[in-house]
């Protein structure tokens, strides 16, 4: 299933090549919409498109997200910067879920206390883990604060297992191909379809229709796809979002 997205970015919705995100703020950048967060929001409440996140990519962003989220309650996930003194906040501003990396991996190692307390707010049916990762040494390994570090934890079938008890799906970005649009890390797909015990998004080089098509085959949809960059909504060429909306009605009346 195609999910939406709306990426943020010093308060305007941009799609970003993923592994240039660093603290000069001046990411490689794809996309600039004149349309505010709220556009979006409504755009895909209208559509009925389902499992949408709010990505707040570094600080000056919390307007724009609260903009989105009241535009549609309940109807989008948040992530960014959330941690157990504002998660209460956000789900009171509308998010339906919130979705969690650095909180729980600071300076790159897994703290157990961190997670324990934010499930405590969330509950484990309101928490998203973002597992995102880039390729090192032939293996993938988590990575945070804007995708930039590297934590100790490889994503393996070991580590879906461990914090599939925690939350109620994961997101996981292949941000080595983030936002390039030439094409999906296939081989992570098939990993999350085998191993994963929990439904999960997968973002990160959608070029085509038919990337949507055969990630839901392969995975019996239990992998969906976030399409960004390549959308037309976003300045991309290769997908129409009118496509993408219809694939979710074509599949919803077949099951």
């Amino acid at each position: 299933m195609f999910r939406p997205c709306i990426d943020l970015h010093n308060g305007q919705v941009k799609q970003i090549v993923g592994g240039t995100l660093d603290d000069s703020e001046n990411p490689d950048t794809n996309f600039v919409s004149e349309n505010d967060s709220a556009y979006f929001a409504e755009l895909y409440k209208s559509d009925q498109v389902l499992g949408g996140h709010v990505i707040k990519l570094g600080p000056g962003n919390d307007n724009a997200a609260k903009k989105a989220l009241n535009a549609w309650p309940g109807g989008l996930q948040l992530g960014g910067g959330i941690n157990d003194q504002n998660a209460s906040y956000w789900l009171d501003q509308g998010a339906s879920h919130l979705i969690v990396t650095s909180h729980v991996f600071s300076n790159g190692k897994f703290s157990q206390d961190k997670l324990d307390e934010l499930v405590k707010i969330t509950g484990k049916d309101k928490l998203i883990l973002d597992l995102s990762c880039r390729i090192r040494d032939g293996k993938y390994w988590i990575v945070t604060d804007r995708w930039t570090k590297f934590t100790e934890t490889e994503l393996n079938a070991e580590s879906l297992h461990f914090f599939s008890q925690y939350c109620d799906e994961f997101l996981i970005h292949a941000v080595d191909v983030e936002g390039m649009c030439k094409g999906v890390d296939m081989q992570l797909v098939k990993f999350l379809a085998d191993n994963s015990p929990l439904t999960s998004t997968y973002a990160g080089g959608a070029k085509s229709i038919q990337d949507l098509e055969d990630i839901s085959s392969i995975s019996n949809n239990r992998v969906h796809l976030t399409i960004g960059s390549a959308l037309d909504i976003f300045g991309g060429t290769q997908i129409k979002y009118s496509d993408a909306v219809a694939f979710n009605k074509n599949y919803e009346s077949t099951l």
